[in-house]
């Protein structure tokens, strides 16, 4: 399989591209801690701590299961586009999908790594 691109958007609008490998079996929250995001990911990837959100802007992805939609139903400010990256596999997303890390209100040296692709 090829590698996914997908984009995040930082709070000031710009997006970094990444490339993925999408035959790891990766979800979206184990790539982005590999590159750096700031995902605390306190519950391991059960959809139990919402600390992987994220607010889709671009892009295919399934629809969100029971437990997703539980979680995201226990936040005050969630909407119809936030979804829990622990949820969402690499290779289910659709190439080119793009996001905005709800955690991402880092100062300027924590940036994560850049890639380009």
């Amino acid at each position: 399989m090829a590698d996914k691109q997908f984009f995040v958007e930082w709070p000031n609008g710009i997006r970094t591209a990444h490339q993925v490998p999408s035959d790891m079996g990766l979800s979206l929250m184990e790539a982005l801690k590999a590159l750096d995001y700031p995902i605390e990911a306190t519950c391991g990837g059960m959809a139990l701590c919402a600390t992987c959100r994220l607010e889709w802007l671009h892009g295919d992805l399934p629809e969100p299961g029971d437990a997703e939609l539980d979680m995201l139903d226990t936040l005050p400010d969630a909407g119809s586009a936030s979804r829990l990256s622990c949820q969402l596999r690499v290779t289910d997303i659709s190439d080119g999908s793009a996001f905005r890390v709800y955690s991402l209100n880092m100062i300027e040296g924590d940036k994560p790594k850049v890639q380009h692709g």
